[in-house]
């Protein structure tokens, strides 16, 4: 069966009530449900974490990616400055997709800049919580058709 790793770096876990403004009122749990609900229609499984940790973004993507065929990931604010993550997410073997769900390119002129996305195949941003399924799909054609 085909496994994808998403992970959802820091502030992630309070979607829902922060910011409702800029990220929506759906909450992690929700997106969590939408994304292994597309996965499952295809007959793959999805490991999905979130931490507010660098480090332990790190650790998941060392227990974790081997075993999976592609990497979906929102780093939060990591985007900007977790060079440790770029550094681990640019090891990677399999496809990277970085998702956002706000459009960071028209917010804070800090935030138009993802380091990590140095390392991605793609990135999604500005489609609210549908950026993970979009980016869920780019994923799937990435591994079915990598040409």
């Amino acid at each position: 069966m085909t496994s994808i790793l998403v992970l959802n770096g820091p502030n992630l876990s309070s979607l829902g009530h922060r910011e409702p403004n800029v990220y929506g009122h759906t909450t992690l749990a929700d997106i969590r449900e939408a994304v292994e609900q597309r996965a499952r229609s295809w007959g793959w499984e999805v490991v999905f974490l979130q931490s507010n940790s660098e480090g332990t973004l790190i650790d998941l993507i060392e227990k974790h990616a081997a075993a999976s065929a592609g990497v979906l990931i929102n780093p939060g604010a990591l985007t900007h400055y977790g060079l440790s993550l770029r550094d681990a997410l640019a090891a990677l073997t399999v496809p990277l997709v970085e998702v956002h769900l706000s459009n960071i390119h028209g917010r804070e002129e800090w935030r138009r800049r993802s380091i990590t996305a140095e390392v991605a195949r793609g990135i999604i941003a500005g489609f609210g919580w549908r950026s993970y399924l979009l980016g869920l799909d780019a994923l799937r054609s990435v591994i079915e058709s990598p040409a």
